[in-house]
């Protein structure tokens, strides 16, 4: 676009260049105020970027990338990207779509002939790219994160053992987030293409787009600017647990920066990857608003009304938390990477970067009611914890975060540091703030279970199933626990 004719004065050319200037430059440091904030509060630790249709409107690391050495989080800080690779192999199979090499209808086992018939001939490549297979997501298996995520396995063997067990719902009847079965695309494709999953993507998306700082992560790589990843624990982050690279494969594995999701993001407004009839198939969402590796569904402002149209993805692996918002209308997109997994903030964080760029005012972020309650459980016996907890949300409902989701992330740290029956009780007080959401109930269930308190385990996933019909996960809970 020409901003001035070349016959204007020299002083209106500078005043109308200096007018965008200054408004980039104020937006961008709004940008970095919000941002700022939800560092300060322990809600953000990583690296962002924003743009709009003309390029790059902020980009800047906060906090560290390695705790110990105090290296700080950079715009080229390397972080793993967990389910946000969902969208990279849904974009080689539709790749492969393209040339002929497969169809969306293919059967399982198709292209992988050894997987059991009696399953693999009802499902399609689709119901494995928008989570409709029924076939049980592996990371979701008891005991399979304590047990299982330190071990190295080929895609053989893991297919074998992990991702080929009984369906939990007929194909394409319910949607249930699914990790399987995107490990299973991944070893489609190394079977149609005869190559190795990280090859594949290096071929076809990175190189192709320029994406010099992404990967397929393997820990005993020494990976220039590789952030390391943290947990919260019972006094402050600790060292995420070891996870051994081999097993979130084509659902989880890969590695990128803020600024070569920026280029992908680019790449995905032109046909160079995909053609448009395929990419736009790719986009259209099915059950639950999900299409391919994306999630469809509009980002609600700060002002309360306005509705954005959005393709996005969350990541969580070990240590990390990822999100990427596209906003294609105006091609504006905010890319947030933290490596802690303890980030929980990242939507509300995104609509609020949103809302600046569409010159409203950001909400914003307010102390975690969660982070005083697990303050105080440190130093007080639990029952003190919760009567502040009531009196704040009493007084002071305003000047904390009192969602759902904050109480629950205290009762998960309590299991984990081996507190059940303290647990029990924030979980418990949970369902009281909540009664009628279905998560709390979930929860308490899990903590009975872990007691050993099998009947009120079961009463609690009851409850929860009720509040949240066709929950695939909680309903093989439930089939388990009525077992004799």
């Amino acid at each position: 676009m020409n901003w001035i004719h070349a016959r204007i004065v020299s002083a209106l050319a500078v005043f109308v260049l200096i007018v965008p200037t200054a408004d980039a430059a104020t937006r961008q440091q709004e940008l970095d105020r919000l941002v700022t904030k939800y560092h300060q509060l322990h809600q953000f630790n990583g690296t962002v970027l924003v743009a709009d249709e003309k390029g790059v409107v902020h980009k800047k690391g906060y906090g560290f990338a390695n705790l110990e050495w105090r290296v700080p989080n950079t715009p080229d800080t390397k972080f793993r990207i967990g389910s946000i690779t969902k969208q990279f192999t849904s974009m080689v199979i539709m790749q492969l779509v393209a040339e002929g090499k497969l169809e969306l209808e293919d059967k399982l086992t198709t292209h992988l002939p050894d997987y059991r018939k009696d399953t693999g001939d009802r499902i399609t490549i689709a119901h494995l790219l928008n989570h409709t297979s029924g076939i049980p997501s592996y990371t979701s298996a008891p005991g399979f994160a304590q047990n299982d995520s330190r071990d190295p396995y080929t895609v053989s063997d893991f297919v074998k053992k992990f991702a080929s067990g009984d369906l939990e719902f007929e194909p394409g009847t319910k949607w249930s987030y699914n990790n399987s079965g995107y490990f299973l695309l991944g070893a489609i494709i190394e079977k149609v293409t005869g190559k190795p999953y990280a090859q594949v993507l290096r071929e076809r998306i990175f190189d192709p787009v320029g994406m010099k700082s992404s990967g397929y992560d393997v820990s005993a790589t020494v990976l220039p600017k590789r952030a390391s990843g943290y947990a919260p624990g019972p006094d402050g982050y600790v060292n995420a647990p070891y996870l051994d690279m081999s097993l979130p494969y084509a659902a989880g594995s890969l590695y990128s920066t803020v600024e070569d999701l920026y280029l992908w993001d680019r790449a995905l407004y032109r046909d160079e990857l995909l053609p448009a009839p395929l990419k736009q198939r790719m986009f259209t969402p099915g059950l639950n608003n999900y299409a391919h590796g994306w999630t469809v569904q509009p980002v609600e402002l700060n002002d309360g009304k306005t509705k954005l149209a959005t393709l996005s993805h969350t990541g969580g692996i070990n240590g990390f938390n990822t999100i990427i918002v596209r906003a294609p209308e105006r091609k504006e997109l905010v890319v947030l990477l933290d490596n802690t997994s303890g980030a929980r903030k990242l939507e509300e964080l995104a609509a609020g970067l949103f809302s600046i760029l569409h010159g409203i005012t950001p909400q914003q972020p307010r102390t975690s009611i969660g982070d005083i309650v697990w303050e105080l459980i440190g130093k007080s016996p639990v029952a003190e914890a919760i009567a502040r907890y009531k009196a704040l949300k009493a007084t002071k409902a305003n000047e904390y975060d009192f969602s759902e989701v904050e109480l629950n992330r205290v009762g998960y740290r309590l299991l984990g540091a081996g507190r059940t029956a303290d647990a029990i009780e924030i979980f418990k007080l949970n369902v009281e703030m909540f009664p009628t959401a279905a998560n709390p109930y979930d929860s308490l269930g899990e903590a009975y279970l872990a007691s050993g308190n099998k009947e009120l385990a079961l009463a609690n996933y009851r409850r929860a199933l009720v509040l949240s019909p066709g929950n695939v996960a909680v309903e093989e809970i439930i089939k388990r626990l009525e077992k004799p």
